[in-house]
């Protein structure tokens, strides 16, 4: 994948000649009808106001790339938050587009854009809206009740993948965002933002007010998928992976699983904790996790399943994530040299 330093995307939004002459508001039919983007509309060249950002660890929807906006209404900031998300203006815009190269092992033959997800702060609070893309990648249009889409690329082995790709309709949407009974984003936290200056580099743009004292240093921060340190890693993937529905606060709450990078306790974490209901999803394993026994571990078994009843998350993904399953595997391994 090509990466551009997020400061030089930034500089270059911010430099735009085109800009959104009038603040956006929804639900509008078409994704162009916004002026996020100017030019070819699949270039995703973001206009004045509309800046790109990057996260520490990534959501895995089946190897999906995504390429990450806000839009922030002329004149207004987002205000840090280091536990949770940052607290946007009424008028922001979050913009997700989700899209396969061709071939991975060459971005230069192109790409195919299939959805754009798009989370807008009005005043009553989030709303999502869905937009798909047509095969012309000239327009996307939006769609309530979401879509299966027919996507073939070739991945990062040589292997040619055939994929009925799930966009999701709104209510899926809801049951993903929701913290405390409410709407809210997930990806948008100091945890996930703060890397490579990205935070400092919207202060110093007038996007974002910081703490006087902020140290980026000691500022929450994931780890990344390439972690040396394997338990960062690890905890990352699962905060970046699960805990939208584990944690205190979720919607799977009552599992008493709670995957959310704070979180201390063994148990929550899974660690000789049993399943609060025994069934196809536990595999026939004890616990959650069995230190040094990944394959007798019902956290691996769930990733590793394709079964729609079994597998988790169950929405957003249909293939197993490999590198994923690589890492869970290694780091519970681990637990059983302590």
């Amino acid at each position: 994948m090509v990466k551009i330093c997020t400061g030089l995307l930034l500089l270059l939004a911010l430099l735009s000649f085109s800009t959104i002459e009038k603040a956006p508001t929804g639900p509008l039919l078409r994704l162009s009808d916004y002026g996020f983007f100017q030019g070819k509309l699949a270039d995703l060249t973001p206009a004045k106001g509309v800046v790109p950002y990057t996260v520490n660890m990534p959501l895995f929807s089946d190897y999906a790339e995504k390429q990450r906006f806000i839009y922030l209404p002329e004149g207004t900031k987002m205000q840090y938050d280091p536990k949770g998300a940052f607290d946007f203006p009424v008028g922001a815009v979050l913009i997700k587009n989700f899209f396969y190269y061709h071939d991975k092992r060459n971005p230069e033959l192109g790409r195919k854009i299939l959805e754009t997800r798009l989370l807008m702060r009005e005043k009553q609070g989030w709303k999502a809206l869905e937009y798909l893309w047509d095969e012309e990648q000239a327009e996307a249009v939006m769609e309530i009740a979401g879509a299966t889409l027919p996507v073939q690329w070739t991945d990062d082995r040589g292997k040619n993948i055939d994929l009925a790709y799930v966009a999701p309709n709104l209510n899926q949407c809801k049951g993903c965002h929701s913290y405390d009974g409410s709407f809210a984003p997930i990806g948008v936290s100091a945890r996930q933002l703060n890397h490579e200056g990205q935070l400092e580099q919207w202060q110093q743009a007038g996007l974002l007010e910081l703490p006087a004292d902020f140290d980026a240093k000691n500022a929450p921060q994931l780890a990344t998928m390439d972690d040396p340190n394997r338990d960062a890693a690890a905890r990352a993937y699962l905060d970046a992976n699960c805990a939208h529905c584990h944690n205190p606060n979720g919607p799977a709450n009552t599992s008493g699983l709670f995957l959310n990078s704070p979180e201390v306790s063994p148990e929550h974490l899974g660690i000789f904790k049993p399943p609060v209901a025994a069934g196809r999803g536990a595999g026939k394993r004890k616990y959650g996790i069995y230190p040094g026994k990944p394959q007798e571990s019902i956290l691996l078994f769930r990733m590793e399943s394709d079964d729609t009843g079994i597998r988790m998350p169950e929405i957003g993904r249909q293939l197993a994530h490999r590198e994923g399953i690589a890492l869970i595997s290694a780091w519970i391994r681990d637990m059983g040299k302590k």
